[in-house]
């Protein structure tokens, strides 16, 4: 392959799965039949059914993306006052929960797999706290028992952001079924995706109706409006794309998987660069390949402007720290977290798709490798 033809080869970090043009219309030629759009019509009702029972759980609803999952979690649950979280995550965490009127109180991360280091999380406990929304990081779970001891030790809720996590089992359990929620992204750029969507899983019965209520203005009935609501409605074209693509999100995981391995195979024992390690007992989605540059002979930065001049676009992720964001400058610090300040400053994230080919992926190592 000459230069000229690798340096226009474009990857990027993500790419999205789909199923092909003719299995998805053929899915939604009954839509025109139908023409029901929206509000909860025969695709939607299959794909809660049909997530449900791939995960093996009982109680799940449906939503048109990721984050209004987690706002109208939020308020279903009634949480007040100070929730703790972690601020080495994407936006919609934190903006969830400023958005309901709460106040995040971070929490610092532990440096072995970036999820909220539970050490510290009953030091930062007050009268005002009200939950823990712990956030499961790059497909790692955090630390669920240690987490549901302190809750229930403190008469804390807990609702887990699973963006990364859809389809993990931990010890034979779906990671669906910790806490009292957890909220899932079915973004494009997700392991399973809907185009845009996303869903609450959750403990209790009685929040199928509240989730559904908030989610269609918090309308219960024609003659009924008792929450203030929402529009946070999946429509039946993203049914439809969930349906297609659940049918092959086994085989899709299969190939992210040989692609982490093939990762591991090139940069295992590069010196200054620490690579993923799942926890033990866990079934991984294989969501990113996160590698963080610590002592390696060049930073972060150049890594990332190396590969960036191949057409190769990896993605500094999370960075910046949500504590660290503009909008919240005059209320929080980067400061008061350093080991994820730390983590921030020296984590790329390489691309990882079931797209990518291993050839791809050896590219990509030698790039990095001949710095």
């Amino acid at each position: 392959m000459s230069q000229q033809r690798e340096n226009g080869e474009k990857i990027l970090v993500t790419r999205s799965s789909m199923p092909s043009y003719e299995e998805y219309i053929e899915m939604i030629k009954p839509i025109w039949d139908s023409a029901w759009l929206t509000n909860m019509g025969d695709f939607h009702k299959r794909l809660e059914q049909e997530l449900k029972d791939y995960m093996g759980i009982s109680n799940l609803v449906l939503f048109v993306n990721g984050h209004m999952a987690l706002e109208m979690a939020i308020q279903a649950l009634n949480l007040t006052g100070e929730v703790i979280t972690t601020p080495f995550t994407f936006a919609s965490t934190t903006h969830a929960i400023v958005r309901n009127g709460l106040t995040p109180v971070f929490c610092d991360i532990n440096p072995l797999d970036y999820t909220m280091d539970v050490e510290q999380i009953e030091s930062l406990i007050t009268d005002k706290t009200s939950a823990i929304i712990p956030v499961h990081v790059y497909g790692n779970i955090c630390d669920v028992e240690r987490i549901d001891a302190i809750a229930k030790k403190h008469g804390l809720k807990v609702i887990y952001d699973a963006a990364h996590t859809f389809g993990e089992r931990y010890k034979g359990k779906s990671v669906a079924e910790f806490g009292d929620a957890s909220i899932f992204s079915f973004h494009a750029t997700k392991v399973f995706n809907t185009i845009e969507g996303g869903a609450v899983s959750f403990a209790e019965e009685w929040m199928d109706h509240r989730l559904n209520c908030l989610k269609n203005y918090g309308i219960v009935d024609q003659d009924h409006v008792v929450w203030v609501g929402g529009n946070a409605k999946m429509n039946e074209f993203q049914a439809a794309m969930g349906l297609c693509n659940l049918r092959h999100l086994d085989d899709e995981i299969e190939k992210r998987k040989m692609v982490t391995e093939r990762y591991h195979e090139n940069l295992g024992g590069v010196p200054g660069l620490k690579l993923p390690a799942y926890k033990e007992g866990l079934t991984p989605n294989y969501a990113y390949f996160p590698v963080v540059f610590d002592g390696f002979k060049a930073d972060r930065n150049e890594v990332y402007d190396r590969l960036a001049e191949h057409n190769i676009f990896p993605r500094k992720y999370f960075y910046p720290l949500t504590n660290g964001f503009q909008c919240y400058s005059d209320r929080f610090s980067p400061e008061d977290t350093p080991v994820a300040a730390y983590m921030a400053d020296r984590v790329l994230t390489l691309p990882l798709y079931a797209g990518l080919s291993l050839e791809q992926v050896d590219r990509i190592c030698r790039i990095m490798k001949d710095i």
